[in-house]
């Protein structure tokens, strides 16, 4: 009483066979466990990871809600690495913009949906304070190439002011900058598979307004300033980050020249050399450098780093000296199709334009391909403009009539031909559209039009840099 039994009934012959083949058949078909652990039912896994690795990259953010092991599968470096076997990569272009609160945020675009992505917010550093001199000021005010007040600068919200951006093995890289009034040597990494930021092995010394650059698959970081005494003063260090290794290597100074052309030595010795633009063009760093003394600034043509010998050289005097800049913090350039390209901008009232230039390496000269580009200043923006290259296209991001960030398109094949060595002077200046143009417009046999290929609001956002990654 009160405890449980269990009967067992003798089975018969046929009810034996029947149990037989049950088991039989529960053996060769798989479990609906089994079943469910698959990513995709009924296939094998390596056929459903080929099948997410087709799928665009921007629908990758609604697949992983489908269950956990879709989640776990779109952040494995395996579905990326197949992905570049099966020739499914996809450049995208990353763009940093800052708050007016002096927050830092960056937004991808997928340019052939055209949807934009905001990125997981960066990280928040606080570092001890420092006090704010006028000299300090002066300086960061120049760099930014516009009017601001001290209070923006004197912000307890303005991490990472001044930090400079890279890319390379499908990761973004953010660089130093400022956190309240000290440089700092800080490197975070946002990778876009695990759609995550973290921290890697700092720069070797402190710095903020750097340039970057990629050779042999290795970021250099060269120049910017550093923070002494309540002051900034520019520095001549470079340095290389390997990813693989997670390792940064000490790169030869900057041999900075002086003012040759000055009325006095006095002068001379007050205008400190200053990096400002560099660009990565047949395997070697070009470096351009001004001569800065608040609030002057004057061009003194740059220098050439060679990886393989680690030396640096001269810049080739046409490249220096014709390469334009609206301030010496705004030398935009890029490399489209193994061409140098550079924006010279000109000004008149409320509608700003530019051109766009391309290097004749045979020449030493620049050669203006683009007569004219369209770029719509507000008199209250901060904003500037950018440069990128990607799908083989020249691009330029500015603000479009609407004061959204309009990044616009044009075909370097129809802006040159084969190679801009062969350029003629009757046929450099070509034309240009209006921001409120949108999709293809008919070429004519003489002029290149811009095409707007995406837009979005971002406020009052400044622009501060942008990078391509191919992943």
């Amino acid at each position: 009483m009160g405890s449980v039994m269990s009967l067992s009934c003798p089975k018969t012959k046929g009810e034996e066979e029947l149990s037989n083949e049950s088991c039989e058949t529960r053996k060769t078909c798989p479990s609906n466990d089994q079943d469910y652990s698959r990513l995709i039912p009924n296939l094998p896994d390596e056929l459903s990871l080929q099948i997410l690795a087709m799928l665009p990259r921007i629908c990758y953010s609604n697949v992983q809600l489908v269950s956990r092991r879709w989640r776990s599968a779109l952040s494995t470096p395996e579905l990326f690495t197949l992905r570049k076997e099966l020739g499914r990569t996809e450049e995208w272009l990353y763009l940093l913009t800052k708050s007016q609160e002096g927050n830092l945020s960056l937004h991808a675009l997928d340019p052939v949906s055209t949807r934009w992505q905001r990125l997981p917010p960066m990280p928040v550093i606080v570092y001890e304070d420092e006090p704010t001199t006028s000299s300090m000021w002066n300086l960061v005010r120049s760099l930014l190439g516009r009017k601001a007040e001290a209070s923006e600068f004197e912000s307890e919200q303005m991490p990472f002011c001044g930090s400079a951006i890279g890319s390379i093995d499908g990761c973004l890289y953010i660089l130093g900058g400022l956190s309240r009034s000290k440089t700092v040597n800080s490197v975070w990494r946002f990778d876009p598979v695990l759609n995550s930021w973290s921290e890697v092995s700092t720069m070797l010394a402190n710095r903020a307004y750097s340039r970057t650059g990629v050779l042999d698959k290795k970021l250099y970081v060269v120049g910017g300033v550093e923070s002494r005494r309540g002051s900034l003063y520019p520095v001549q260090t470079a340095e290389v980050y390997d990813p693989e290794t997670d390792v940064w290597s000490e790169v030869p100074n900057i041999p900075f020249s002086k003012a040759q052309v000055l009325p006095n030595e006095f002068l001379a010795d007050l205008l400190k050399p200053i990096v400002t633009g560099m660009t990565c063009y047949n395997g070697r760093l070009c470096v351009t450098q001004s001569l800065y003394s608040c609030p002057f600034f004057f061009d003194a043509g740059g220098k050439v780093y060679d990886p393989e010998r680690s030396l640096w050289g001269e810049m080739p005097s046409g490249m220096g000296q014709g390469w334009p800049a609206k301030g010496a913090g705004t030398k935009l350039s890029v490399v489209v199709g193994g061409e140098l390209y550079c924006f010279d901008p000109s000004s008149s009232s409320l509608v700003e334009s530019g051109k766009i230039k391309v290097y004749d390496q045979k020449e030493d000269v620049w050669r203006v391909v683009i007569g004219e580009v369209p770029v719509y200043d507000m008199t209250d923006s901060k904003s500037s403009f950018l440069l990128a290259g990607f799908h083989g296209k020249l691009h330029f991001i500015t603000r479009d009539f609407d004061c959204n960030v309009t990044v616009l398109r044009a075909d370097v094949n129809e802006i040159q031909g084969s190679s801009s060595s062969s350029l003629s002077s009757s046929k450099a200046v070509l034309g240009s559209c209006s921001l409120k143009e949108k999709g293809n417009v008919d070429n004519k046999s003489d002029s290149v039009l811009w095409t707007a290929i995406a837009s979005k609001d971002l406020g009052a956002a400044e622009l501060v840099s942008c990078q391509v990654i191919d992943i």
